[in-house]
């Protein structure tokens, strides 16, 4: 007897039909995970995500773009904001990236050492900058463009981006069009 004929003798012995018996027993199941009702991309993914998302923004004296949950914030913006071509362009980035890892350190994204992951994404970035200068205008944006830019509006629109790794003033009062401003000090936010 197996795992899965012991659950449903225990579930019959109970008294009870199994309604959903595939809901009961998804975690014997290793098929593909699918992306949650109204979601554009799996949990999975997200991490993934968040870890790209980290290694652009990491942790310093404030919290990285994981913290403030930049990967579930890609999942929004690329299932509302973004044409079909571009949805298509971001998630074919999901095994570019993984291809071009798996290329340069025969290993996944996830597996790699944070150092192996700012020179895979250093790389990228210098990629991406040269496909924007050569891009005919009708051609998506470059799979890594996209994610660094989600990074950057997802991280510096949160609470912990706004609040911690900016100043934020809630009501400023009035505007000063020139402040003085010392290097290293953190930019307004109001």
């Amino acid at each position: 007897m197996n795992r899965r004929d012991a659950l449903s003798a225990v579930a019959l012995l109970m008294g009870g039909t199994i309604v959903g018996a595939n809901v009961f027993l998804t975690g014997c199941n290793t098929a593909e995970e699918k992306p949650g009702e109204g979601m554009l991309f799996t949990d999975k993914q997200i991490a993934w995500l968040d870890e790209v998302a980290e290694t652009i923004i990491p942790t310093t004296s404030t919290p990285g773009a994981k913290a403030a949950k930049v990967g579930a914030f890609m999942n929004v913006m690329v299932r509302d904001c973004y044409t079909k071509e571009e949805q298509e362009a971001f998630k074919a980035g999901f095994k570019k990236l993984e291809d071009a890892c798996k290329a340069k350190f025969s290993k996944g994204f996830m597996d790699c050492t944070p150092e192996q992951r700012k020179e895979l994404l250093t790389a990228l970035d210098a990629e991406q900058k040269e496909f924007q200068n050569t891009k005919k205008k009708e051609e998506p944006k470059h799979y890594f463009r996209l994610m660094k830019e989600l990074t950057l509006l997802g991280y510096f629109t949160s609470e912990i981006g706004s609040k911690q790794a900016m100043r934020y003033v809630e009501t400023p009062g009035r505007f000063d069009a020139c402040v003085p401003y010392k290097k290293g000090e953190k930019l307004w936010v109001a």
